[in-house]
């Protein structure tokens, strides 16, 4: 399970990652140092620094706050569809009692 990382450390090492793109040849090197400089996984903060770009409309994709919709809607379509589930259950189950055939 991913370790919580503290909001203050991913907006640092993003900002190094700003800071710095333009001393290295890619991304990826720049991230590498930024992760070992701040104790974290390379890959963690490219996909941060890559997220960032996507947020700030430099990148193509998913913004955070789309992420974020996307997720609370498919947890409430869930849950009324697990709703549906109950009344149709429900409804069987009080019409059959209701049925003078089965008196």
């Amino acid at each position: 399970m991913p370790k919580k990382v503290d909001p203050a450390v991913k907006e640092r090492a993003i900002r190094m990652v700003a800071e710095h793109r333009g001393d290295y040849r890619s991304l990826t090197a720049v991230a590498q140092v930024v992760a070992e400089q701040l104790g974290l996984g390379k890959e963690t903060v490219r996909r941060w620094a890559v997220q960032a770009d996507i947020d700030a409309g430099a990148r193509p994709g998913v913004t955070s706050e789309e992420s974020a919709e996307i997720k609370k809607l498919k947890a409430e379509n869930r849950r009324l569809r697990e709703d549906n589930e109950i009344l149709r259950k429900a409804s069987i189950f009080f019409a059959g009692e209701l049925d003078p055939r089965n008196r």
